[in-house]
């Protein structure tokens, strides 16, 4: 099975990182996701899809640190659905369907803040995050594996 996700949009507010109990680091955020309207409405109508999202640890951090409202970024990640009691609603569970985001790039010009100068979308001082951001597995399928 594949739960592979790629989204390139624009942050709806500013990141805050959050600490688990744990002390893991975990912020949530939505993404404006732009969309192409079909032929039958107003193409000059913008739209885009909110996307829930949610990343950790280091790729937390980095987003924290280094995008804001606006910023513009791609992520790669897995769809994920969760679900839990609503404390406000007694018997009622609440679903929950998100992105986490396994691996962040920076997407903005090299002239708007925060973005380093040789525009690599690493940051020189991160550079142990490097290892550690791309957390999606190898998979080796062959021609056989593919249903079409």
């Amino acid at each position: 099975m594949i739960n592979n996700v790629v989204l390139v949009g624009r942050l709806t507010r500013d990141p805050m990182v959050r600490k688990t109990a744990a002390g893991r680091s975990v912020l949530s955020f939505t993404l404006a996701v732009d969309r192409r309207r079909g032929s039958n409405q107003d193409p000059n109508q913008p739209t885009a899809d909110f996307i829930s999202c949610v990343a950790w640890n280091q790729v937390a951090d980095l987003m924290a640190q280094y995008t804001h409202k606006g910023s513009q970024i791609g992520i790669q990640g897995r769809i994920q659905t969760r679900n839990y009691d609503d404390p406000n609603t007694p018997g009622k569970k609440v679903y929950v369907t998100e992105v986490v985001c396994d691996s962040l790039t920076f997407l903005d010009s090299k002239n708007s803040d925060n973005r380093p100068a040789d525009n690599s979308g690493y940051y020189p001082d991160d550079s142990a995050y490097d290892d550690t951001m791309d957390t999606t597995p190898t998979l080796n399928i062959s021609s056989d594996d593919l249903p079409f």
